[in-house]
């Protein structure tokens, strides 16, 4: 429904987006081009009328619709793309993530290194302890 301009624009362009007001207009402008549409029956028999307004008429509801879908679809898109983190924003999320890592895994190697440093204590204190022992003997 929207061609590769109108969706380069509305990649590359903040401005494109539109506001829910205009959303809303554009729902109304689709409403209003359907209701018009006849049934099937009776746009096959407008279609062989003679009367060039006749086909005129649906050719205009026609246009008025696309116009109103392919404003709405680009609306919908502009919503999609809101929904969906930017990639920087992404990459912020996952060094955040890894800071957070680091950080528990830097406190867990403290609390070893510390554990370690209390083992590496008393083993001292028992060689002192088996040499003076060994002293007396």
């Amino acid at each position: 429904m929207i061609d590769m301009a109108e969706r380069h624009q509305l990649d590359t362009d903040p401005q494109v987006q539109p506001s829910k007001e205009d959303m809303i207009s554009y729902v109304m402008a689709l409403e209003a081009a359907l209701l018009p549409c006849l049934p099937a029956r009776e746009l096959q028999a407008i279609d062989r009328s003679p009367h060039p307004s006749h086909q005129i008429d649906v050719e205009r509801h026609a246009r008025d619709f696309m116009d109103a879908a392919k404003k709405l679809q680009l609306y919908l898109i502009g919503l999609q793309r809101e929904d969906q983190p930017t990639r920087a924003e992404t990459l912020r999320k996952e060094i955040a993530m890894m800071e957070e890592e680091l950080k528990v895994k830097s406190e867990l190697i403290s609390k070893q290194e510390k554990l370690i440093q209390g083992w590496e204590i008393e083993l001292k204190d028992q060689l002192d302890k088996h040499n003076i022992e060994l002293e007396k003997v």
